[in-house]
């Protein structure tokens, strides 16, 4: 089953469960995905559309600082719980060493010397780590890797 379909059945169910924050955040996040189909004339795919759980987890994760810089930790806790939902659609995220590993059999592969190749290795990892990995470590470890 795509991760699509599994989304939509998950929100029958909660139309059943009468479960009304569970629903509002599946709206929004097939919203959301209908929204990026529609824009792109394309039929998304299961690491396309775990690209815009990550978008919308990443919004909220940063809603929730600003609430709770404001001092509303309701509309933080709200956020957090809306979080929890849009990740559990979301791979299971690689260890730090099975993400060092990669990096490294990234740079035998292409042959990366210096900082000059660090789009081009970016290029080789995003496709295999996105969704399992953050990102912004992934780059972290790539700098570190061409630096040394």
């Amino acid at each position: 089953m795509s991760l699509k379909a599994r989304i939509s059945d998950d929100m029958k169910t909660a139309m059943k469960a009468k479960e009304a924050a569970k629903l509002a955040a599946i709206r929004l996040l097939l919203a959301a995905i209908k929204q990026k189909e529609v824009d792109e004339r394309v039929e998304l795919d299961d690491a396309a559309v775990a690209a815009v759980i990550e978008k919308l987890v990443k919004q909220r994760k940063d809603s929730v600082t600003q609430y709770e810089a404001a001092n509303r930790q309701d509309l933080a806790d709200a956020e957090k719980a809306e979080i929890a939902i849009l990740a559990a659609y979301l791979p299971e995220k690689m260890s730090s060493e099975e993400v060092a590993a990669a990096v490294a059999a990234a740079v035998a592969q292409t042959g990366a010397k210096g900082p000059a190749d660090m789009g081009k290795l970016m290029g080789v990892l995003k496709p295999q780590l996105a969704g399992k990995a953050d990102m912004a470590e992934v780059s972290k470890l790539v700098k570190a890797a061409l630096a040394g």
